[in-house]
């Protein structure tokens, strides 16, 4: 028979058994979570669903990221509650003010976001959504993003921008990435700012428009993500797909101006499913279905979970002037999925 002593001994490791494997169930499921894709919620459409049975749709298919353009009031009432990540964009047009005038940066933040606190979960703010060196926005996107900071006064909800990848005046080989000369004087700055606060770099990175841009050099699969082979060798790094080649570039480049530790996360990225050069339904679904089982494990040099958005959740009927610009929905506007995507996570 065995002893008290014993008993309590065999108990209590059961007992200790039975906490791991709660802790590795709770372990898994938000390590999952945390590297879940976001999904981009564009608006520019006049058929979209109330944006309540938007938040549901995320919910219902464990979308557990957005990202808005704008701080749309409605969009923001909708979010209360559901526990969905948040990134929040200002208007382009709005820099200029938030730049000179801290006390409407404060008023931006007191009435878009400490007045949704702590129901909607913001984790970031974007000032500017691909504004060129030349555009004249551009001198007030680092003043309005100081003014933001110091207004949300918070380490939990970074600031940063959105950049298109047209900023790199090199991109080939990935290591030869780097910013050009015009973007240099607009960029740098910014990527001190970061690197200080501890925000990461936004950026839109779209194979798409790289490939039908250069049909010649780059093959489809190459873009695609189903290249059956090594595409691209960088020294010790080894390309499959256009996606990473164009990232670890961005990083490349983040490095040679003092930005080694600023990360990047992919704000937009996308496939359109009619309408132009390449643009259909399988080779959709084939490149959301990649982007997602890919994002998870990074790029050749940041071998790493990489933060990406896909571009959109709905086709939107008034975006142009190409035809490819409304057909970039993962959903129709009826709510109807029009790919069958696994999993976002």
């Amino acid at each position: 028979m065995a002893s008290i002593f014993e008993t309590r001994k065999k108990t209590s490791m059961a007992a200790i058994l039975l906490l791991l494997g709660l802790l590795f169930v709770i372990w898994v499921y938000f390590d999952a979570a945390a590297r879940s894709v976001g999904v981009c919620y564009g608006q520019i459409a006049n058929d979209l669903p109330p944006r309540a049975e938007v938040i549901d749709l995320y919910k219902a298919n464990g979308i557990e990221r957005m990202r808005i353009y704008n701080p749309n009031s409605e969009t923001l009432e909708a979010l209360r509650g559901s526990n969905i990540e948040l990134i929040i964009g200002v208007y382009n047009d709005d820099a200029q003010n938030l730049a000179n005038n801290a006390a409407a940066a404060n008023d931006w933040v007191q009435t878009n976001i400490k007045a949704y606190l702590p129901d909607v979960k913001f984790r970031y703010i974007t000032v500017g959504n691909e504004i060129k060196p030349n555009d004249p926005m551009a001198p007030y996107v680092l003043p309005a993003m100081q003014n933001i900071r110091a207004s949300i006064a918070s380490e939990e909800i970074k600031v940063s921008t959105v950049i298109e990848m047209s900023l790199l005046g090199s991109s080939f080989p990935p290591s030869n990435g780097s910013f050009s000369d015009v973007a240099t004087s607009y960029i740098n700055p910014i990527v001190a700012f970061l690197a200080t606060t501890g925000a990461p770099l936004f950026a839109n990175v779209y194979p798409y428009f790289s490939y039908i841009s250069n049909t010649k050099d780059i093959n489809l699969t190459y873009a695609l993500f189903t290249s059956p082979g090594v595409v691209v060798r960088d020294g010790n790094l080894e390309y499959k797909n256009l996606f990473a080649a164009s990232v670890d570039a961005l990083y490349f480049a983040l490095e040679k101006v003092g930005g080694a530790d600023v990360s990047v996360i992919v704000s937009e990225s996308g496939w359109p499913s009619a309408g132009g050069v390449a643009a259909t339904v399988e080779n959709a679904r084939t490149y959301y279905s990649n982007l997602i089982s890919n994002s998870k494990n990074g790029t050749p040099k940041r071998p790493e979970y990489l933060e990406t958005y896909l571009f959109a959740m709905f086709d939107e009927n008034q975006k142009g002037p190409e035809e490819t610009e409304r057909n970039f929905g993962l959903f129709f506007p009826n709510k109807q999925p029009k790919y069958q995507l696994t999993s976002f996570a």
